[in-house]
């Protein structure tokens, strides 16, 4: 057998701490993916496949750096979920964040040509990102009232679109990628901890008994607030099955009930459904060999949960499937601006009539669309809706396709539970921003960028690119038993 020569412009990440293996074998191991027979060895196929391959492995590692950029970035997103500008009005604190967000980007331009020798790595996600600022671009001067375009545009939008580039070069460990997780689940728990004290207490309610959000910012309004706390639930799930200390698994599942109260007492009947697709999907992928007891037992609980519920609660969830019920109207509106904008969509389907404009320019109550899907198709047309749809389902296919890969041993790899929990937090939010206009905001971005920050990590460590396997595939796989090459394996030689 052909010995390879082992790459040294590229360092791995630092593999596992409980890899027994010495230091050496572990690198060789890290640098070239385990074998696989190949149907066919001729010279040809073989020297096409290496040369295919090597270029394949060699784009799953990560070099080492961005260290200030990345600690730039946590400030950055601890001064996003905390908003200090809101409660401490003051002309520093109204632009630190600002401030920040540019000394992020001051650290990481250098850097980054530094070390890769250009502004970004491309993944599917970041070239479907890139074409969905794009379309919005182009819909700006083609808008009914451009200069609303303009601010929409250059407001948040363009914020997330460039730091959810930052986050997908800069996170290149599993540390870095944890300290992100664990700030969103902070957000969430004290989001959680204030729903539930303004409850208690009976102060602050929105229509008198749901929860308000908090500031104006990110978490401003009380869907909003409850779409955040749903996407991180899943995520505390997935951290509580990978913890092998008891403490670790109370502390999570503190938390997972915390998390849980908090969106309840929001009262958001779209995070509602979020969270009965994110329960039914974990309890199915956590319980393969019980699927339907664990089915059960979820609807069990959902239905006793709704006979233990708050006051008006039931009934607010039935307003989903009878608009009387609810006597603030807002499901009969929510229901008519859902049409208008499907309409709008489908008369402009082009580049659309503008980002902001619907609002503004078409809604008969002067609302917005209260869908993100629908806002995208009507603001910026039915190209922008197929990037934005892509740009959510690409990473939830290939984590499916990591949870598959590890499922065997989820024992001791921390792969796959991590890999279900932001499945199930991609599919909560795709449920419940189909009653909220957030295609804009912070959410999604930084959801999808753990998800590929995530897959790079799990990437580099084993050294093949991940790859999703058809159906069709899958079931030849089973049956035959063996491994099939993809673009992801190397061939020996």
């Amino acid at each position: 057998m052909q010995k390879h020569r082992q790459r040294k412009d590229y360092q791995p990440v630092r593999r596992s701490e409980r890899a027994s293996a010495p230091k050496d074998e572990r690198l060789i191991a890290e640098d070239w993916p385990a074998e696989v027979h190949v149907v066919s060895d001729g010279p040809g196929t073989r020297q096409g496949l290496e040369s295919s391959d090597l270029r394949k492995t060699a784009s799953t590692f990560l070099k080492r750096g961005h260290v200030f950029s990345y600690a730039a970035l946590f400030v950055f997103t601890v001064i996003l979920y905390a908003r200090p500008g809101e409660f401490y009005p003051s002309p520093l604190t109204a632009s630190i964040a600002l401030i920040v967000a540019l000394a992020t980007l001051g650290f990481f331009v250098p850097t980054q040509l530094s070390l890769e020798g250009n502004l970004t790595t491309r993944p599917s996600e970041v070239n479907l990102v890139l074409l969905f600022c794009l379309t919005a671009l182009l819909s700006v001067p083609l808008a009914i009232n451009p200069p609303i375009a303009w601010q929409e545009f250059s407001g948040t939008f363009i914020r997330c679109i460039i730091m959810f580039i930052v986050i997908v070069n800069v996170v290149r460990t599993k540390a870095r990628l944890k300290g992100l997780l664990f700030l969103a689940l902070a957000a969430g728990l004290w989001l959680s901890v204030e729903a539930i004290n303004q409850y208690r207490q009976g102060l602050m309610l929105v229509e008198g008994f749901r929860a308000s959000g908090k500031g104006s910012g990110i978490f401003g309004n009380t869907n909003d607030m409850a779409l955040h706390v749903l996407t991180v639930l899943p995520i505390t799930i997935a951290l509580l099955f990978d913890s092998k200390r008891m403490a670790r698994k109370l502390f999570y599942g503190a938390c997972a009930a915390l998390l849980l109260g908090g969106i309840v007492l929001s009262y958001s009947r779209g995070a509602f459904l979020g969270l009965l697709v994110v329960l039914i999907f974990m309890a199915m992928k956590l319980g393969r060999r019980h699927r339907l007891g664990i089915v059960m037992a979820v609807v069990t609980f959902g239905g006793a949960a709704l006979l233990l519920a708050p006051d008006k609660y039931g009934g607010r969830l039935l307003s989903i499937f009878d608009p009387s019920l609810d006597l603030s109207g807002s499901a009969d509106a929510r229901r008519g601006e859902l049409f208008r904008s499907i309409y709008i969509a489908i008369r402009h389907p082009l580049l659309g009539i503008g980002m902001g404009n619907y609002q503004n320019e078409m809604s008969y109550t002067g609302h917005v669309t209260h869908n993100a899907y629908t806002q995208v198709a009507a603001e910026m047309g039915a190209a922008a809706l197929v990037c934005y749809t892509m740009f959510i389902v690409t990473p939830l296919r290939k984590l499916g396709q990591i949870a598959r890969e590890t499922s065997e041993t989820r024992g001791s790899s921390h792969y796959y539970y991590l890999a279900v929990g932001l499945q199930a937090s991609l599919l909560g939010y795709m449920v419940s921003s189909f009653f909220l206009s957030v295609s804009y905001e912070w959410y999604v971005y930084y959801l999808v960028a753990f998800s590929v920050c995530f897959r790079r990590l799990y990437e580099a460590e084993t050294g093949k690119a991940v790859v999703v396997e058809k159906r069709k595939e899958r079931k030849e796989k089973k049956v035959h038993g063996g491994p099939f090459i993809n673009e992801g394996q190397t061939v020996p030689t």
